[in-house]
């Protein structure tokens, strides 16, 4: 057979492709975080089209649910079509504009995404300074505030990449209130988990993802915005340069007309509609505390394991540990034993913490006793096959 002949033939044979078989994983990164029952049989039920009347009582229900959750009464709280960049990319593309100035912390990979977000929206972009693996000190952005006065103030909450949650949340919105500016807060980590209140804190916008705390699988991440933040968005001068993501467009679909704006992921927003209704039902309160005391558990038992954890306690983030790796220990190898022995994940450090901590996520469906029990058996053995 002629090459001609070969090459034809081969086009025309369409892809052998086999059944989808995902590994059974159990997920103890820092997301996603295993998928609650009831979610992915909320999944598995019929679509009905974005504007169908029953999806408009769906959309209701789901924003219902979101003000509970993020605890403000928020009239603009909706799931962004998309992951929890998507969500994080509509708070800062649509409040920044050209000409703005936004505050970002240092203190993580997730404060350099919101200056690159910042920056494309047209803003220019100062910094307040603190070291990777520890929070922001309100003394040091009020000193920010007095040198830059910035329009804009974003901070990460639970930052995913070193595990350390910001206390003094209503310290730092006051100082933002004070000179006049919006702030954004990072929710990406802690909804669901940890406790964040949007309206008694002085939060202004907030996003999170869904695939975190709230275990449920990416594609519709939460959003809130007060009526003042909206009010910024409603009056600017200049488009956002995101048409998809302008929340004066979405406004029209999620608000009081219900008008065609694009094609809502309605499986996912099925799924939202469900693990926030496990939300309400085991209690948001409840919900925190479980998260610690299950954390907790894992903390201790990682400790003594001889282990650290790269938090202090003061602000330690119950879901997501990050621990710090050992000496003469390879984190690669240990995370690789893992994978293929225990079908369990953890991660790598990011950023500037790449190799030294490794990141174990306890969200969510993922933050149950039985979980904490497995990783800790399954990391003692991995680390005494390295000698440790």
């Amino acid at each position: 057979m002629s090459n001609a002949h070969a090459e034809r033939d081969a086009e025309e044979r369409p892809p052998e492709v086999g059944e989808l078989t995902p590994p059974d994983r159990t997920l103890m990164g820092p997301g996603p975080s295993d998928v609650h029952p009831r979610v992915l049989k909320a999944m598995s039920t019929p679509l009905v089209g974005h504007l169908d009347p029953s999806f408009v009582e769906i959309m209701d229900e789901v924003q219902e649910l979101l003000r509970y959750t993020f605890r403000t009464d928020n009239q603009w709280t909706i799931p962004v079509s998309g992951t929890g960049s998507a969500s994080m990319e509509a708070a800062i593309g649509n409040l920044v504009e050209p000409g703005d100035t936004m505050l970002v912390p240092t203190n993580g990979y997730f404060g350099g995404r919101m200056k690159s977000m910042a920056e494309r929206a047209g803003g220019e972009v100062v910094e307040v300074e603190a070291p990777w693996g520890e929070p922001l000190d309100p003394v040091d952005v009020e000193r920010a505030f007095d040198a830059h006065q910035p329009d804009v103030f974003g901070f990460v909450h639970a930052e995913t990449s070193t595990g350390v949650l910001q206390p003094d949340v209503p310290e730092l919105t006051d100082i933002a209130h004070d000179h006049d500016a919006f702030v954004i807060a990072d929710c990406v980590t802690s909804l669901g988990g940890v406790e964040m209140r949007v309206d008694e804190w002085g939060v202004d916008v907030a996003y999170s993802g869904p695939q975190k705390c709230l275990s449920c699988p990416p594609g519709a991440s939460p959003l809130t915005l007060n009526d003042r933040a909206m009010d910024k968005v409603l009056d600017r001068e200049e488009q956002p340069r995101s048409w998809y993501l302008d929340l004066s467009l979405l406004e029209g679909y999620w608000g009081d007309d219900r008008s065609y704006h694009h094609t809502a992921p309605i499986t996912n927003v099925y799924a939202l509609r469900e693990a926030l209704r496990l939300v309400a039902e085991e209690g948001i309160e409840e919900r925190w505390a479980r998260h610690r005391e299950v954390a907790g558990e894992l903390k201790s038992g990682l400790q003594d394991l001889g282990l650290e954890m790269n938090a202090p306690d003061e602000y330690w983030l119950p879901s997501l540990n990050a621990v710090q790796v050992p000496d003469g220990v390879d984190d690669g190898a240990v995370i690789d034993h893992l994978l293929e022995e225990y079908d369990l994940e953890i991660a790598s450090g990011l950023g500037d913490l790449e190799g030294d901590i490794w990141r174990i996520g306890c969200m969510g469906y993922s933050a149950r006793p039985k979980n904490v029990e497995y990783v800790l058996a399954a990391l003692e053995d991995a680390l005494a096959e390295q000698g440790f």
